[in-house]
């Protein structure tokens, strides 16, 4: 039996009962048809002495618009990255940004910054860029269920490159760049385990932002000889670092 696992936003604990939140009572009571008695596995993103959680539960008391879910015991789990890696990602269009987000977390992303650039596509009004974080974060937390994590990784609001690459204080700063000759490896693991890697538009990065990364500390990497797509890009170089220095 497939055992569905959920994120609820909200306090868990052990031995107790918990009214469904409608977004989860429309997934799994409309969509999956699940009745009371189905066996679930919720978290909630939530961090204890440095390890996250998931709850063993059972869905109980399916009405035609409400449910509830039985809270049995937890186990901790340890499948998080022991790299936090910051991902600058240039926002691109359609799907790409979905994919990005999507893959970046199952890889152990820790966080993601959608970025603006000079040869980005994508303009968002106020109202827009809200719907649009809303929908990233979801992307997120629904790749962190389907994933295993017990941690949902933040997607931040969308800013200017410019003004993240001088902000960002992570020990190790990376940026993709093609025309790199330096290989990922040639770089030793930052002491603090944290890491920025920045992700150029579809076009690239333009000269005038290629050398103010530089001036803000960022280096220059080569994942190998191929071109890589701004959506593919931040998958390939999370799974190198996790190699390096990670968990695999």
């Amino acid at each position: 039996m497939r055992i569905p696992r959920i994120f609820i936003d909200t306090e868990l604990n052990e031995n107790s009962t918990l009214a469904l939140p409608d977004s989860a009572f429309q997934h799994l009571c409309k969509v999956l048809r699940l009745k009371s008695g189905h066996p679930l596995r919720v978290f909630n993103g939530q961090e204890f002495n440095g390890k996250s959680r998931q709850y063993n539960a059972t869905l109980s008391d399916v009405e035609k618009r409400s449910a509830s879910i039985q809270i049995a015991d937890f186990e901790e789990l340890e499948n998080e990255s022991p790299i936090q890696v910051t991902v600058g990602q240039t926002l691109s269009r359609g799907e790409r940004m979905d994919y990005a987000i999507q893959k970046s977390v199952e890889a152990g992303v820790f966080a993601i910054q959608p970025l603006f650039s000079e040869r980005c596509e994508v303009k968002l009004q106020d109202s827009r860029a809200e719907k649009r974080l809303q929908h990233w974060q979801q992307v997120a937390i629904s790749a962190a269920e389907q994933c295993g994590r017990g941690i949902v990784p933040t997607v931040y609001p969308p800013i200017e490159l410019t003004e993240w690459i001088t902000n960002c204080n992570e020990m190790l700063k990376l940026t993709l760049h093609h025309h790199s000759a330096k290989p990922i490896r040639q770089f030793e693991k930052p002491s603090n385990n944290r890491i920025a890697l920045l992700i150029g538009p579809e076009g690239g990065l333009s000269e005038k932002e290629v050398q103010l990364s530089e001036k803000s500390g960022f280096n220059a990497i080569s994942l190998g000889p191929r071109v890589l797509r701004t959506e593919t890009a931040p998958i390939v170089a999370l799974s190198v670092i996790n190699a390096l220095w990670g968990d695999i």
